[in-house]
């Protein structure tokens, strides 16, 4: 059994590492006020722009330049993808659902347009990414440095020090506490001198720069080719959010339960315990849970008292 879990443990932070960096976006924007279930849509922009700049920049440019350039591609089309669902949310006063989920329509539509127009096929395919690597000495320590520091890619360095950075500033900064005031009572932030519009379009932001940063991740680690979806991991991260209780720390336990589940589906048939579940059982698992997840946990939620409410200039 210890095998099996260490088999399939670098392919199960390979997965949560995605869903961990999407779902502290969310986190930022649902903490300022404002709900995004626009989240799949801004993972899919993220995954389009990193694709096609790494695609057309690695075949000029040093071995190891055209990733770091495409990841952050991917954070900033992200970040400017998002500030449509901030306008409409924000300034407009739109149902915010229905803001999000437009997003995630025009997001598939827009980049398979755009994947067509450009290359010729809805597709778009890389030859470079990151590698996995062990890290030296650590690798060593026994039971941790197998499951922890073998074959990790440098992405998942970068996103935990991310979710320490994001947890300092949403609890420990005057920025983090003017941003969750703003999510739970808006009137009482504005009335302290706080520009609630500026902290959730800010909110917004940070949510659609990670989404973004998400959606590169896959691209540059386990995909390599940019099919126009992320297979739904924008809902599992939302529901990662929920999970988690809208907390950082919560929501990394969360991202890392369905990661290893979505890890079990994948590479059930090359494992042969279990092999002799039916495939179809092991592809819906993670789904499965994730709705048995949300049913538990809906009665104990500690969603911010003023989310998915608009905020008006003068109310109390």
């Amino acid at each position: 059994m210890w095998d099996i879990v260490a088999q399939i443990f670098p392919y199960a932070i390979a997965y949560t590492i995605p869903l961990l960096i999407t779902a502290l976006g969310g986190l930022f924007s649902e903490r300022s006020g404002v709900i995004n279930i626009g989240l799949e849509g801004l993972m899919v922009i993220g995954y389009f722009c990193t694709a096609i700049t790494v695609r057309y920049l690695e075949p000029v440019m040093p071995p190891g330049t055209a990733v770091p350039i495409g990841l952050l591609a991917g954070f900033v089309g992200g970040m400017i993808f998002s500030l449509l669902h901030a306008l409409a949310s924000i300034n407009l006063n739109a149902n915010q659902v229905i803001s999000g989920t437009a997003i995630n329509m025009m997001a598939g539509a827009l980049t398979v347009y755009l994947a067509r127009t450009i290359t010729g096929s809805g597709n778009i395919l890389i030859r470079t990414g990151l590698f996995r690597r062990t890290v030296p000495v650590l690798s060593q320590i026994p039971i941790i440095g197998r499951l922890f520091f073998t074959q990790v890619y440098s992405s998942t360095w970068l996103v935990l020090a991310i979710l320490l950075i994001s947890w300092f500033l949403l609890y420990k900064t005057a920025f983090g506490l003017r941003l969750r005031s703003c999510g739970e009572h808006p009137g009482a932030a504005a009335s302290a001198g706080i520009n609630v519009y500026l902290m959730r379009y800010l909110g917004v932001m940070i949510s659609g720069a990670y989404a973004g940063l998400g959606g590169g991740i896959i691209m540059v680690t386990y995909s390599g080719e940019f099919g126009g979806t992320v297979a739904g991991l924008g809902f599992l991260a939302l529901a990662s959010l929920i999970f988690g209780q809208w907390k950082p720390f919560g929501v990394l336990g969360a991202t890392f339960f369905f990661g290893f589940a979505i890890t079990i589906a994948n590479v059930s048939q090359v494992i042969p315990e279990f092999a002799v579940i039916p495939p179809l059982i092991l592809r819906v698992f993670p789904y499965v849970v994730t709705l048995l997840a949300l049913v538990v946990f809906s009665k104990s939620s500690q969603a911010p008292k003023a989310i998915g409410q608009p905020y008006y200039p003068g109310q109390g």
